[in-house]
């Protein structure tokens, strides 16, 4: 796909915050890391890839507003944009050397997320999306959801709570009603890559709680892009408040009939 210029600007900002990223995986067990919360860490190549996207995107368009996971907001000259991003979804994963994390980067205009890349570094995978255009993976390829209409044919992903979060009871209830009814459930631990393989039809649906706006706000236009349906968990919820579900359209009504029922 011929993306826009905002497009570009995100995927070649997504690409050098991968390589610095990359870099600092390979030493892994050498990185000084700092507690921020319960069972949240943050290293200093999650902070050093923030500097680095925050330096491309708003060097690129200075006007425009901020969110990012660690730096907070800045209000933008032009209040009806700004940037989202999350520089490292799936801090747990890279601190343990395991390969499976994202950079996630969403540009909003008026309310709205117009534009989004999650960018998987360690398998150099770039999914990307833009309102209207469809979703794609690398250079070429079109991202569809799964075709899969059975659920006891399908395979879901969520987030299991970690440590002492308050959802942990709601999400084991929503296993054991689920889980008799598909194919499996996978918990990999990053939920821009949840969202960007119910897009790539790797999975036939997502859910989670209590997420925030940079995990999720790429994520959800692939999915949308991709032919799939996403919405909040509840009536009256926005799936970018951060209680979610995502699945393909065959699949997204037995699903959330299942999920909701809790």
């Amino acid at each position: 796909m011929q993306g826009s210029a905002n497009l570009n600007v995100m995927i070649k900002a997504a690409r050098k915050a991968g390589r610095s990223l990359t870099k600092d995986f390979r030493e892994v067990e050498n990185l000084q890391v700092s507690m921020k919360g319960a069972g949240d860490f943050v290293s200093r190549a999650d902070i050093a890839a923030e500097d680095i996207l925050k330096e491309e995107l708003m060097g690129a368009r200075p006007t425009y507003g901020w969110l990012g996971e660690e730096g907070g907001e800045t209000p933008g000259q032009d209040p009806t944009r700004r940037w989202i991003v999350d520089p490292l979804d799936g801090t747990t994963n890279f601190l343990h050397g395991l390969p499976h994390w994202a950079i996630s980067v969403a540009l909003e205009h008026k309310g709205q997320i117009v534009a989004g890349v999650v960018y998987d570094a360690a398998k150099d995978e770039m999914f990307y999306a833009e309102k209207g255009q469809g979703a794609w993976l690398n250079d070429r390829k079109r991202l569809r959801v799964s075709g899969r209409t059975k659920m006891i044919e399908s395979i879901f992903a969520t987030g299991v709570p970690f440590a002492a979060k308050r959802t942990l009871p709601a999400t084991l209830q929503d296993l054991a009603r689920l889980m008799p009814e598909c194919a499996g459930v996978r918990r990999f631990g990053s939920a821009a890559l949840d969202l960007a393989y119910v897009a790539a039809g790797r999975y036939e649906g997502y859910w989670e709680r209590e997420l925030n706006i940079w995990d999720i706000a790429a994520g959800t236009l692939l999915v949308t892009e991709a032919g799939g349906m996403i919405d909040g968990l509840r009536d009256g919820q926005s799936a970018l408040d951060g209680n979610l579900i995502a699945a393909n359209g065959e699949i997204f009504n037995p699903f959330a009939k299942i999920i909701r029922n809790g």
